[in-house]
C-alpha cells in the first residue's frame, strides 16, 4: 500500500483555503522517509506531517471525521488505479499528478469515476505556466508551418521530457504539416521526431541549468518564441491550490488542469 502524508496542522495560508473550500488534503507518496513524522520549519505555524503506511486506514479516519477530502496521488502509473477507487470508495476526490500514467488507465479510470459520480483531476502537469505555455502553442499552430522545440534540463533522465512529448502531441493533428523542407532528414542533428507531422525537439542537457522548455516558430520575415522556465518545485503549488477547490465540486473525471483555468 502506497503511503500518504496526512497534514495535521497547517500553516496560517493553508489554513485559509482549508476553511474556504471546507476540505482536508491528503497526499500519497511513493517512497515513505525513514520518521515516522516530519516536521517543517520556517513557518508562521509548524507543519507536522505523520507519514503512514496504510491508505485504507487514513482514509477510513478521514470518512469517520466527516471532512470533506481531497486525495493527492504522487505514486506510480501502477497504483493509481486502486488508489482512486479506494479514495472514492470512501467519498473522496483524486488528484493524480503521476506524468506516465497511461491513456488506457485514464479511460479506465473516467469510466470508474463516471459510475461512481465522484470527481477526480488526473493532471501531466500541475504548473500553470506549463499549461498556459501548451495553449499558446496550440494557437500559434494555426499559423506557422515551422516550429522546432528545444528544453533544457540539468540531469539526461526521461528524455524528451513530458513537456515536450505533451505538447508535441497537442500542435500534431491540426491539419498542419511543420518542417516540410527537411522532414525526411534522418540527420541526428536535427533532433528527434515526435509524432508524424514532423514536429521536433532538441534536448540540451547541462548540470546547472534550469529546467526550461521552449517553442519556436518561423514565419515569412519573423521567429515566434514560447518559452516556459521552472525554477523550483514551487511551481506547481498553485496549480495543486486550484485543483483542490475544483474537484471537489466535480462528479467525473478531468484530463488535465487547462479545464480549471
Amino acid at each position: 500500500m502506497v503511503p500518504l502524508c496526512h497534514p495535521v496542522r497547517v500553516s496560517r495560508t493553508w489554513g485559509k483555503i482549508a476553511r474556504r473550500n471546507a476540505a482536508k488534503v491528503y497526499c500519497s507518496m511513493e517512497t515513505p522517509p525513514s520518521q515516522s513524522t516530519i516536521k517543517i520549519s520556517g513557518m508562521e505555524e509548524p507543519l507536522e506531517l505523520p507519514v503512514l503506511n496504510d491508505l485504507t486506514m487514513v482514509l477510513g479516519s478521514i470518512a469517520q471525521s466527516r471532512a470533506t477530502g481531497v486525495v493527492v496521488d504522487f505514486s506510480e502509473p501502477s497504483t493509481v488505479y486502486d488508489n482512486v477507487k479506494q479514495a472514492a470508495a470512501f467519498g473522496l476526490s483524486s488528484i493524480v499528478y503521476v506524468p506516465k500514467i497511461e491513456l488506457e488507465t485514464v479511460t479506465e479510470l473516467s469510466a470508474f469515476c463516471e459510475k461512481a459520480s465522484m470527481g477526480c483531476l488526473v493532471a501531466p502537469t500541475l504548473s500553470i505556466g506549463s499549461v498556459l505555455l501548451q495553449q499558446a502553442a496550440i494557437q500559434a499552430s494555426f499559423h506557422y508551418s515551422n516550429v522546432e522545440i528545444v528544453e533544457s534540463r540539468p540531469n539526461p533522465s526521461d528524455l524528451p521530457s513530458q513537456d515536450a512529448i505533451q505538447i508535441a502531441n497537442n500542435i500534431s493533428d491540426l491539419g498542419q504539416i511543420y518542417n516540410r523542407e527537411d522532414m525526411d532528414t534522418s540527420s541526428p542533428a536535427r533532433g528527434q521526431v515526435l509524432g508524424e507531422d514532423g514536429v521536433r525537439v532538441h534536448s540540451l542537457v547541462l548540470p546547472g541549468l534550469v529546467s526550461s522548455t521552449s517553442i519556436n516558430y518561423s514565419g515569412p520575415g519573423e521567429i515566434y518564441t514560447l518559452r516556459h522556465d521552472v525554477t523550483n518545485v514551487q511551481c506547481l503549488m498553485p496549480g495543486l491550490i486550484l485543483a483542490i477547490r475544483k474537484v471537489v465540486r466535480l462528479k467525473n473525471l478531468i484530463y488535465g488542469l487547462e479545464k480549471f483555468l
